[in-house]
């Protein structure tokens, strides 16, 4: 027989169990309202005097409590623009099938060459960046121009050709290939419309994102007999019958159970394109040459080439439809093809008159198809090629988890998984908000409109050895997040201001007694 009590119908250990007082201290109320799981009673009485492991458990909760509740706002904002972008395929469709899907499809497709000169009539400005045939027999084919004003921006011109009849059906500035619906969603998301220091709000969630999770998982597992009633069933799925803020917390907690490794998987993979931490994991990647090789598009070979060309000015080859003289677009697929490169490609025009066409392989659906190749424009010879089983292992993490984060790796299946992890997230935070406010004292003089936040101090009485050990951890954590490491500053500054105005108070109202 268990020799712990069961937890009460509000979720606080009964009088006289282990570790408790009598009466439940005020802290303990409000400790419960931690945003990511439910959070454990403050040690006190004699307790708290001994430097005890169990000291570990106020301390998470505090760190949990302040975390969620101010870092929560920054998480809302990321799931519910996150579980807009999920939809972007669909969107698109949607929004854009005129320009990306044909009216009828043919027996035939002309020439790419043919596409690309009509695509240049219609829009002679710029010069041709690169040629996308179709995916699917009703997709339309993508000519990428590239026109001075739009590469400040870093975008370019689209314009999309009905492969069989050669119509032009459209033109979208895109960015790195995205509609503009697309894009428009994906900075919404990375910064808000609000440039660099919009970044700083997507980075504070993911930096936060993880040891909330943790610190979560930790509560509500480490502390299942307080919380859960030492059932394992309770600690993943809600608990039957509960009502008030237990009912509330137990969805709290298990939600963030089933979606937790979905988090951490995010919060990783958002960090590595982050401004500051992103700058650490770089740095990472660059002691370990752990970045994938570059496509030598040089037609001697000696010099290193790049696969991502300025087309801004063109090129003196340039013939009729904006192409370079030697090999035509489809020749130059044709190469492509017979060596392997099959599936969705898109395919580069040569950067000058001694660079070679780069055709590379676009299918970012699991099993991915990602080989590059370099074929010279006069001779139809590949000459280079750099393929995906040759990228380091480090390399293949960061594309997979950036393609799996926009939700691109397995197809609809991978939206659906991210559009329940964000709205998981958001039900989480808004019960962790119930939460504190359902812990709101309620009786006489001390009513207040939330609850009151988990005992401050609880660091002293942890063992100096634990002390040691995490000092160093945590320096080096805010070294490599370094918003992470300022803002938890920022939060034990305010924790110290709060504290001193807390004892003032106290004194003075000690000395009108």
């Amino acid at each position: 027989m268990s020799t712990h009590s069961h937890p009460s119908a509000d979720g606080i250990p009964p009088a006289g169990s282990p570790g408790q007082t009598p009466a439940p201290a005020p802290s303990d109320e409000a400790a419960s309202t931690a945003i990511a799981a439910g959070a454990a009673p403050a040690e006190n009485g004699g307790a708290v005097s001994r430097r005890t492991r169990s000291g570990w458990w106020p301390l998470l909760t505090r760190l949990h409590f302040y975390a969620g509740v101010l870092v929560a706002p920054f998480l809302l904002v990321a799931a519910l623009t996150g579980l807009a972008y999920t939809a972007v395929p669909q969107l698109d469709q949607l929004v854009y099938s005129e320009q990306l899907r044909v009216e009828k499809v043919g027996v035939t497709a002309k020439p790419l060459t043919e596409q690309v000169a009509a695509a240049r009539e219609a829009h002679p400005e710029g010069s041709v960046a690169s040629v996308v045939p179709p995916e699917a027999p009703d997709h339309t084919t993508k000519v990428v121009l590239s026109v001075p004003e739009l590469a400040e921006q870093d975008k370019q011109r689209t314009v999309y050709v009905d492969p069989y009849t050669g119509e032009v059906r459209g033109a979208l500035t895109t960015w790195s290939g995205s509609t503009p619906l697309a894009t428009w969603l994906d900075d919404l998301h990375r910064h808000l419309h609000l440039g660099e220091t919009g970044r700083l709000y997507s980075e504070l969630a993911a930096s936060w994102l993880w040891v909330l999770v943790l610190g979560g998982l930790l509560l509500w597992f480490g502390r299942r007999r307080t919380y859960a009633g030492g059932s394992k069933r309770h600690a993943v799925l809600p608990e039957r019958g509960a009502r008030g803020v237990r009912r509330s917390r137990s969805l709290h907690a298990v939600t963030g159970v089933w979606i937790s490794a979905g988090l951490l998987v995010l919060s990783a993979t958002g960090l590595t394109w982050s401004a500051y931490a992103g700058e650490r994991f770089t740095e990472l990647r660059t002691s370990l040459s752990a970045y994938a090789p570059e496509l030598d598009t040089s037609i001697s070979g000696g010099a290193q080439g790049t696969s991502g060309h300025d087309h801004s000015s063109g090129h003196e080859a340039a013939a009729a439809g904006g192409l370079p003289a030697g090999l035509t677009v489809d020749q130059v697929l044709e190469k492509a093809r017979a060596a392997g490169l099959d599936g969705p490609v898109e395919i580069g025009t040569p950067a000058d008159d001694k660079s070679t066409w780069s055709v590379a392989q676009t299918d970012g659906l699991w099993p991915v198809r990602l080989d590059q190749a370099a074929v010279d424009p006069h001779t139809g010879e590949v000459t280079a090629r750099v393929d995906w089983a040759d990228h380091p292992v480090l390399a293949k993490l960061s594309t997979l988890g950036v393609r799996a984060h926009m939700g691109t790796l397995f197809g609809l299946a991978n939206q659906i998984v991210l559009a329940v992890i964000a709205l998981g997230l958001t039900s989480g935070i808004v019960l962790g908000y119930r939460m504190w406010w359902q812990r709101r004292p309620t009786r006489g003089d001390r009513r207040a409109p939330v609850g009151r936040a988990p005992a401050r101090g609880t660091w002293r009485h942890l063992p100096w050895p634990a002390l040691a050990v995490a000092a160093p951890l945590i320096i080096a954590v805010g070294w490599a997040f370094p918003l992470l490491g300022w803002s938890l500053l920022a939060f034990l500054a305010l924790d110290a201001l709060l504290g001193l105005i807390h004892h003032r108070r106290v004194g003075r109202a000690a000395v009108r007694a």
